[in-house]
Order: C-alpha cells, then structure tokens, then sequence
C-alpha cells in the first residue's frame, strides 16, 4: 500500500507518496501568500492551505493507483491560531508560528500569571509565538471576533477537519500551544480559564500515529481517493521531521534547517525539571522531547541572498568562502529576524551585524549568516546540556542541510557529528510514516523507523576548526545580552 506524507509549510505544501517500504514515488510542492500586514507580524489565509494541498494529493496521485493509498498523514507549521465560527468558517487570518505581536501578552502570561505557574500548569514558559498569548490577543485587541470563536485549531489540524469533519489534534502539536498540561497530557483547565475559552472549544487530542477518521464521501470523490481512506492524527513538523529521520527515543538528536532551525532532542521520560529557555513537548511517537527553536534559520540566507545581495545563486557565491576562513571571520551576525523564541525569548530582538571594516566582503557577511545560525543552534544545545543531556551526534534535514559548507560550518560549531539520511523532506516523509503505523503497516513508530530509514553519510567537525569557533562562540554569546535593553528601547513600540 501507499502513503500520502502532507508538510504543511510556512512558504509551501509539500506532499510526497510512499509505498510501504519507505520509497518515494513521488513529490509536490504548492506555494500559497504569506502576508506580514505589520512589521513582526506574519498571517495567512486558512483556505489557502486546504485548496493547495487539495490540489496536490491531486497532482500527486495522477499518475497511481488511487486505490493503493490507504493513508494520509499531516505534519504542519506549530502554533498557529485558526479560529472558526458556529458555520465553520474562518473569522480571520491565522496568525502564524513566527508573529511577534503578542509581546504584551506573553510578558503579563510570564510575570502576572507567572513563570512557575506556567511550568507548572503546561511545562513551559509562554513565548510570543504560541497559541495562548494569540487568543489573549484577540480576545483583547478584537473582542468582537474572539467572542464568534467556535473552533479553535492548529493548522494541520484545518486540513484534517477538512478532510475528514473531524475535530481533532494531537499531543506533539497541542503541546505547542500552552493550553496543554504536557505532563498529564490533557488540556489544562487553568490555562483555559486564564484564556478566557472553555473545553469545547479545543479538538479531541490522539496520539499522532492514531487514526482519527476516513475521508468525508465528497472530499474523496473530489480526490479521487476511497473514501476507506484513514488520516492519521499527525504531528507538529518538527516532531514530524524526527520521525521522518529515524529521531525516535532517547540519546539521539535532530537538528532542522527550515525556515526556522530547531533543535530536538527525544527523551523516553518525562523530567520535572524542563521547561523555561526550552520547549517541553509531546513527541510524535508517545514519549517526550525537549526542543530548542530559533525563528529565523534557513530564511536568514534566503534573505540575505534574495532581498540584499538579490543573487539566487546560493552555491556559486558559498563556493568563494574557503575551507581556511572557517573559524576565523571577524564579522558576527545575530539572526533575529523575526524576534527570537529559544532561549533569549525576545520579541524586540533583531538582526544585526557587527564587525564589519573596510575590508569585509559580501562573502564574509554570508559567512557569518551562516555561522550566526550555528551560533543559535549552539546557545539551544548548551541549554539541553544544562539539563543533564548529553548529545554526542545529531540528524540534519531541512531545505539548510542541502549545503555543504553549512552543514561543515555547523558540524564545527557544535563539535559533533552530523548524519544525513537518504530522504531530505524530514516532516512530509514523517507524515507519510505516521499514516503507514495508523494503518498498521507497522506495529509503531519506533519499527516504522527502523525498517524505513537510511543514512547517507556524515560530516565530522575538524579538531583545529571546531578550537576556531569555540573562540567566536564565546565572542557571540556576548553580543545579545549587551544589545538586549538597546533592542528593547529601538524596537519595542514595532511589536
């Protein structure tokens, strides 16, 4: 049988369809409008994602046998608030994962409500992209809207309510939202108070490797698919992503290059110490993970190359950064773009270089874009160290892991081994293994993995390069904290 594996992107859906052995059959990729209406701001139209991925399980399925596909499993971008009213339609643009205008309310949620009450309620701190501070937001900013709220869901979770009529998510995603009691795994009924929503309001949560339902009889015949079809819970894409690279129990790592970079490290147990500077989640295979994500990753070089060097020749200009400059660039770069989640937790945070001359060249300013990444990576993992975990080695994927020097750069930063795997769409590919277990293809996800999952090859740090960028890691990590009341007084008003 066959698998559809749906990443619901930031930029794209991108759909792949896998036999049960794990092959790709084939890819598609739909792009949709992302719209920034105010600086720090980014919102998108719910209806958008649903055409597009429509589609493309048309596109990707044409030249098949519809009959042989028996799943479809959703991975989506986490956070984002969609909101439906009594006739199920969208009330407003979803606010997405990287907007930056709850800072208000994410600082009353950290201070008034407090950090340790957070911890203890839903196991982290709030952050200005999760979903509780959006819903304070409307419920503050646009009365009129919030009290039409009848739904309240993810965006994977608009796909597959569209799919299937069913109301549903899963614990990885709803983790992301701090409504969840992550510890518990069920929502957490202060937090709803303090939101001012109740029970109903909120999906049923599964597990992401359960069925939720089958296909509604007109979304088939529009597809082309059986009705019989199952659709799998899913998972949020970073939890998709680790599965889709083998990241499943404990002692392993992933790191992702998307537009955003994260960090995930699984765990079989659940810590009472987690929480704060990292995210304590739900991971997709039942157990835990802890997560360390930076906004802004892979989108740092697109915008660097599109919007200031406007060259979409990525490759051509890393070619002229040599293997001796590595470690030794007198320029630094703070990639916060779009604010920044872990661990800073600064919405006022911006991108910023520091250190150029006279002399400094285009490519030294790359150069640091990408070391600037890495440097976040590294703040993310010395959090996990602090918490007594230890990670010897690390998966890549994500559109970033595509380039060579920068998975040489970060191999370096981090001082560990990088290991790539056959198949680079981690949270599709993921997807598509979660419908297979939904459909007992396999008995869970851990054994989807192990049968379906092939390394490509490593990237191992170099002793003296890797002594290079300890140095400038040092040097970075004091950048931030001297800038943070500068950024507070420049940029807090834009957020």
């Amino acid at each position: 049988m066959n698998y559809i594996g749906i990443d619901l992107g930031t930029s794209a859906v991108k759909l792949i369809l896998m036999d049960e052995t794990g092959n790709i059959l084939k890819m598609v990729s739909r792009t949709y409008p992302l719209f920034f209406p105010r600086p720090g701001w980014a919102e998108q139209n719910p209806e958008d994602w649903f055409r597009e991925t429509a589609a493309g399980i048309k596109e990707l399925t044409a030249d098949c046998s519809r009959e042989e596909i028996a799943g479809i499993g959703t991975a989506g971008q986490m956070h984002g608030l969609v909101a439906l009213d009594e006739n199920d339609k969208v009330i407003r643009p979803a606010i997405l994962w990287n907007d930056g205008r709850t800072a208000e309310e994410t600082e009353y949620l950290n201070t008034q409500i407090g950090q340790e009450k957070l911890l203890q309620d839903t196991s982290n701190i709030a952050f200005a992209g999760f979903t509780a501070p959006k819903l304070l937001w409307m419920k503050n900013r646009e009365p009129e809207l919030f009290a039409k709220i009848r739904k309240i869901m993810l965006p994977k979770d608009y796909i597959n309510y569209c799919l299937t009529g069913v109301f549903a998510t899963d614990y990885s995603d709803a983790s992301g939202t701090l409504l969840l009691d992550v510890k518990n795994k069920r929502w957490s009924e202060e937090m709803l108070r303090i939101c001012g929503i109740t029970k109903k309001q909120l999906p049923e949560i599964f597990e992401s490797y359960e069925p939720i339902g089958t296909l509604k009889p007109e979304i088939a015949q529009t597809l082309g698919l059986k009705p019989q079809v199952k659709v799998a819970a899913g998972a949020a894409d970073n939890a998709a992503a680790a599965v889709g690279t083998g990241t499943v129990g404990a002692g392993k790592c992933n790191i992702s290059l998307g537009t955003s970079g994260t960090l995930f490290v699984p765990c079989s147990h659940y810590e009472a110490e987690w929480g704060g500077a990292l995210h304590a989640f739900v991971h997709a295979d039942g157990n835990y993970h802890l997560l360390g994500c930076i906004l802004s990753a892979a989108s740092c070089n697109k915008w660097f190359m599109e919007q200031i060097l406007q060259d979409s020749d990525f490759k051509t200009i890393q070619d002229h950064i040599p293997e001796e400059r590595l470690g030794k660039n007198n320029v630094f770069f703070l990639p916060y773009l779009m604010g920044e989640r872990s661990p800073v937790n600064d919405t006022n945070a911006r991108g910023t270089f520091l250190g150029m001359s006279m002399d400094s060249t285009r490519e030294d300013l790359l150069q640091a874009v990408l070391e600037g990444v890495g440097f976040a990576l590294r703040d993310c993992l010395e959090i996990a160290r602090k918490q007594g975990i230890r990670v010897k080695g690390s998966t890549i994927c994500g559109g970033g892991a595509k380039s060579r020097l920068w998975l040489k750069i970060i191999a370096n930063i981090l001082n560990m081994e990088l290991t790539l795997v056959k198949t680079e769409e981690g949270p599709g590919y993921g997807g598509a293994m979660l419908a297979a277990a939904a459909c007992g293809e396999y008995g869970s996800v851990a054994e989807c993995a192990a049968n379906v999952i092939e390394t490509v090859g490593t990237v191992r740090p170099d002793a003296s390069i890797a002594a290079g960028y300890e140095k400038q890691y040092q040097k970075f990590r004091k950048l931030y904290p001297a800038l943070k009341n500068v950024f507070r007084e420049l940029y807090a008003e834009q957020s």
